[in-house]
């Protein structure tokens, strides 16, 4: 059951990663995150067990870009140089090594191994020395969460943004490549198409007039870290926007009901090879 004492009210909030995760704020309310989640293929049922459990898996190569979060922008959970102290620095392979990092974590920091801690710093200071990336980053907040509820459904919805601004949102990524193809893959496979227009949307509410911008500062994990700030054409923002809608309807329903589907129990699917695979005799 919600303790609807700890959700924060709508709003732009100060919240940790902790209490923006955490189980009761998950399940009371819609993230960009779960609008995806919703959309896949069995995705209420998913949805519903993750609200329910706060089993939302934290993956490790995830620390990488969590501390080139708090070097950039100023807040988020402390990073903290970690060697391991046996032959191999970039190993964490003594027992005593491996209890002093799982304490750092318990602690909400994030240990970095020497390589890694070189590679954050540089990643940062390329952001920080990219032009357009510096100038948008100067004027704003970090990491303020928004908290509103959608007018066509009645959802309470909520958003980290990494870095607020008076006129938009600048969301920060690193990336294996920040080039225009592999970003434009991104936007799909990762949901960076739903996330953008789900943040305008919060942000409409919150600061009502004017037109908000949404933009991508990736960074890349390999020297030379080339920087590059992106942002969606309108005939994705239009996709991604229908999306959000249908992710909100489908939430709203699934509440209402009490029924969270997966997939069917009633009838056998039918499924083919991927059409890619096709050829004309098929």
């Amino acid at each position: 059951m919600t303790d609807q004492a700890t959700i924060p009210g709508p709003g732009v909030h100060v919240l940790t990663d902790e209490e923006y995760f955490s189980p009761a704020l998950s399940a009371a309310t819609l993230s960009s995150t779960g609008a995806r989640v919703l959309l896949a293929p069995g995705g209420p049922a998913r949805f519903r067990h993750q609200a329910d459990t706060g089993t939302v898996e934290v993956k490790r190569e995830y620390d990488l870009g969590h501390v080139v979060h708090t070097l950039v922008l100023g807040a988020g959970p402390e990073p903290v140089l970690f060697p391991g102290t046996g032959a191999n620095p970039e190993a964490w392979q003594k027992t005593a090594d491996k209890e002093a990092v799982a304490a750092l974590r318990a602690e909400g920091k994030v240990p970095l191994r020497p390589a890694d801690w070189a590679t954050a710093h540089a990643m940062a200071a390329a952001v920080k020395a990219h032009p357009l990336a510096a100038k948008l980053l100067t004027r704003g907040q970090p990491e303020r969460t928004l908290i509103w509820r959608d007018e066509a459904t009645d959802v309470l919805c909520r958003a980290k943004a990494d870095w607020l601004r008076p006129d938009g949102i600048v969301d920060l990524k690193t990336t294996e490549s920040a080039a225009p193809e592999a970003l434009s893959k991104a936007a799909l496979n990762y949901g960076y198409a739903i996330q953008a227009p789900f943040y305008v949307r919060g942000f409409r509410d919150r600061f009502p007039g004017g037109e908000p911008f949404f933009a991508h500062v990736s960074v890349e994990k390999a020297a030379p870290y080339l920087v590059h700030v992106t942002q969606l054409g309108p005939r994705s923002i239009a996709y991604g926007d229908r999306k959000v809608s249908e992710a909100l309807e489908i939430y709203r329903d699934c509440t209402a009901s009490g029924v969270w589907p997966g997939y069917p129990l009633d009838e056998i699917t039918e499924i083919d090879v991927p059409a890619w695979v096709r050829t004309e005799e098929w």
